[in-house]
């Protein structure tokens, strides 16, 4: 665009937009000279607009492209063993606890000769976000539910993930090989929950699969295939690359890798990039074999190396033309990204409730994250931030990629921190010796729903609890005593009521509270309270006693009195068979 016509989308004023398009290295002579998109973004950003890059393939020469497909569903309805019984591997077997725990890209050869690209995702209620980037970059989503356990949370979900994406439905009915399957039902419940089927009258194909008896698998595929043929799948093959990133993890030798889904154009090694906020120039392609390659055309799925930093899962890739440019954006999306953190700081503290210290006491719970990619690390954020409540706060203070190090445990022991390890190796000796030496826990798991089940019980531990009021005992006065005062320097008179323990106990220490046909008449503290003629600390159920509460003389026989005492409660972790969590506090 131009600097006219950028300075009308933004209402910033020519000159103004000039000064700054100097700063950052293009040479403009008029506010109708043309800037590349690169400059465009780093102008607006640096007047405060964020940017999202629309791509056009508007003229250009289109060819047939293979499908992708996310598969998504409730946890443990099959989807990972369905994909296994479709690319022959054993993926499922070596996820811990028979669930995925993060996302992967596979091109899957189907008997035809035709290929589709699959996203795995996984299926935990945790997860969701990650379900979210699927859908983004999917054409078909194939919805997998248990014939046995039909509609479940994850599933409903799933159905709306795909809706928002405006991505068809392929519904395949797996475990229908289980004694208690029972495909119809399934239907029944989809159909209620407005997913229009094929055998009701609808366009959503269904198909009945069984991943472990590998039944209906070519079935599944004809669907497939279908559904990508009546959409006429196509992208441009030449041109610039227009990618986005399903994953990124840290390897030691190789350092930060992303996992690409090419959408069009090629992408070529020794190109400059733009991933997110991180830039670099891709010294390797690799294909999903490990094979290095020299180029990747639409819906192949890529690990790229060469990057300088670890992206974020869902961010795009944008091919620049120089080092020096790849730089200048990464950097202008830094700040951009660092100002915005700030102000939605700033936001909250604003909108943060006025709590007086007399209502609760909150504190703080620390904690660091490490796990084996990025789309986990985030997930597994956004998971134990869901555990705040109104006595704990999380506080994640550092994510990282890769095993915990020592480091790690310097910056627990500085701040308090637990170190919550995920998906990942345990760590050498000399680290768990030293995080113990300096009383730092460290909580490591291979299954989501275990680690939240740990930290949400150290939550539990953690919170300072709230203190309410409960009756610990209630008796009824039987007759009534007053004790006159000799003189003044004695006092006024007393008035003790005489009293049975009907229930629970009465203590000398706690507040009464006097009630008269149900209605309270007064609440005070217990000045004296004897058995027998001798103080008391406490009398139990059934016995008598006499009693005196300050500043009350206004007893009836026939009162009831209540003994009260403040108890703390603790918050209470509660968990579901659909895997979400949550803090009662």
């Amino acid at each position: 665009m131009t600097i006219l016509e950028l300075a009308k989308q933004t209402g910033v004023t020519i000159g103004s937009l000039q000064e700054i398009v100097l700063n950052v290295g293009e040479k403009v002579d008029s506010e109708f000279d043309p800037i590349s998109i690169d400059v465009a973004e780093l102008v607006a950003m640096e007047v405060g607009f964020n940017v999202r890059r629309l791509h056009s393939d508007e003229g250009a020469q289109l060819k047939t492209r293979p499908a992708v497909v996310t598969v998504m569903g409730h946890v443990d309805h099959g989807k990972t063993s369905l994909l296994d019984a479709l690319r022959q591997t054993s993926v499922a077997a070596k996820e811990a606890g028979g669930i995925t725990q993060h996302l992967g890209a596979f091109v899957v050869g189907m008997s035809s000769g035709a290929s589709l690209t699959f996203l795995d995702t996984p299926g935990h209620a945790a997860f969701s976000a990650m379900r979210a980037r699927g859908a983004a970059v999917t054409d078909i989503v194939v919805l997998v539910v248990a014939a046995d356990d039909g509609v479940m949370p994850q599933t409903l979900e799933a159905m709306n993930h795909a809706k928002v994406a405006n991505v068809p439905i392929v519904v395949a009915i797996n475990k229908c090989d289980k004694p208690g399957a029972d495909p119809e039902r399934v239907r029944i419940q989809l159909g209620s929950e407005g997913l229009l089927l094929e055998d009701l009258g609808g366009d959503v194909q269904v198909v009945e699969v069984s991943a472990i008896k590998k039944s209906g698998l070519d079935r599944l595929e004809e669907a497939l295939l279908l559904q990508a043929e009546m959409m006429d799948l196509k992208a441009r093959v030449d041109g610039t690359a227009q990618a986005y990133v399903v994953e990124a993890r840290l390897d030691r030798g190789r350092g930060p890798l992303a996992t690409a889904i090419v959408k069009s154009g090629t992408l070529l090694s020794g190109q400059h990039i733009v991933v997110g906020a991180e830039w670099g120039r891709i010294r390797a392609i690799r294909n999903m074999v490990g094979k290095v390659i020299e180029s990747a055309g639409p819906a192949i799925p890529v690990e790229i190396e060469g990057l300088k930093g670890l992206p974020m899962a869902g961010d795009d890739v944008v091919v620049v033309d120089s080092e020096e440019r790849a730089r200048m954006l990464s950097n202008g999306r830094k700040k951009k990204l660092e100002k915005d953190r700030l102000h939605k700081a700033s936001e909250e503290r604003a909108e943060s409730p006025d709590t007086s210290e007399e209502e609760f006491e909150r504190v703080e719970l620390p904690i660091i994250v490490q796990a084996d990619v990025q789309g986990t690390v985030q997930a597994v954020t956004d998971a134990l931030r869901s555990l705040n409540s109104s006595q704990v706060h999380v506080n994640i203070v550092h994510v990282g990629v890769g095993p915990i190090s020592q480091s790690d445990v310097d910056l627990a022991q500085a701040c308090g921190a637990c170190i919550v390890g995920f998906n990942i190796r345990s760590p050498p000796s000399t680290i768990t010796l030293a995080a113990n030496k300096a009383n730092i826990k460290i909580c490591q798991h291979r299954v989501i729903y275990h680690l939240l089940e740990e930290m949400g019980n150290l939550i539990v531990d953690r919170a300072p609890g709230t203190y309410e009021t409960q009756v610990a005992g209630e008796g009824e006065i039987l007759d009534i005593f007053e004790l006159k005062g000799r003189s003044k320097s004695k006092g006024p008179d007393v008035k003790i009521a005489g009293c049975k323990v009907l229930d629970g106990r009465f203590t000398k220490s706690s507040t009464m509270r006097l009630l008269r046909s149900g209605e309270v008449v007064f609440e005070g503290s217990c000045v004296s309270l004897k058995r027998a003629k001798q103080d008391v600390e406490a009398v139990g159920k059934g016995n008598d006693c006499g009693l005196v509460i300050e500043h009350c003389d206004d007893f009836q026989i026939g009162d009831v009195i209540q003994c009260l005492e403040q108890v703390k409660r603790k918050p209470k972790f509660v968990s579901s068979e659909s895997g979400a969590v949550r803090i009662v506090c």
